[in-house]
């Protein structure tokens, strides 16, 4: 049985894309680091296949026995979010690859929505801190800063958090790398960030209640995200 060793995903939505040299770059240094040299011409040719009308979330695969693209329909676009803390050891063997670690992640992310009716599963590390969700990056404000953890810790490199940076900087919003815990993050706005659904800010945390969150930039933040969708 083939195991799944570099994965990558990104929203096509009426033919464009956001950030999709960024994904290249992350996929095909992550196949060279797996000991694939062909990552570059596989995905240069396996885009026209790629349909150009509604809406997709494609997947490029390295397994054991090679490169391959998947075809999937693009589910509904994800508004905010209840998420739950996960409270026991890392589960990740690679953390800053994606693709290895997709699986036991689903299993957790199912198992958080199971117990706590949750839609996401937020990790820390060894010391308490919050790194990332288990499909998603994370994000939050500190009165004008846009915040990340730190780039230092096991975490994803991502892309639409890479965006975001890019979008900050052109608007002069200030960008910060901060470790906080969990219980910090609930009295910020804290958004997750992923290729699918671009920004969910989250609403309710664990078994808590549910936040209106009625001064949230997300909006507008999604918007100026879109916009930097490019043809295919």
């Amino acid at each position: 049985m083939s195991s799944l060793l570099v994965a990558d995903s990104f929203l096509v939505a009426a033919g464009k894309v956001r950030g999709l040299e960024l994904h290249r770059e992350r996929f095909v240094g992550s196949c060279a680091a797996a000991g694939f040299d062909g990552a570059g011409a596989f995905w240069d040719t396996s885009l026209s296949r790629i349909p150009t009308f509604g809406r997709w979330f494609p997947r490029f695969g390295l397994t054991s026995d090679g490169p391959a693209l998947q075809m999937r329909p693009a589910p509904s676009p994800g508004g905010r979010i209840r998420v739950a803390i996960h409270t026991g050891p890392d589960p990740r063997t690679s953390p800053r690859v994606k693709g290895p670690d997709l699986a036991v992640l689903g299993e957790l992310k199912a198992q958080a929505f199971t117990s706590h009716a949750a839609d996401e599963l937020l990790l820390v590390d060894s010391d308490g801190i919050a790194i990332e969700a288990a499909y998603s990056s994370l994000a939050w404000w500190e009165d004008d800063t846009l915040c990340f953890p730190p780039s230092t810790r096991p975490l994803l490199p991502s892309v639409t958090a890479q965006l975001l940076r890019q979008l900050a900087a052109t608007q002069g919003i200030q960008v910060d790398e901060r470790a906080r815990t969990p219980d910090d993050l609930t009295s910020y706005e804290t958004w997750l960030l992923n290729a699918l659904h671009g920004i969910r800010p989250i609403h309710a945390w664990n078994h808590g209640p549910i936040d209106p969150l009625p001064a949230s930039t997300a909006t507008t933040w999604q918007s100026h995200l879109n916009s930097l969708a490019r043809p295919l």
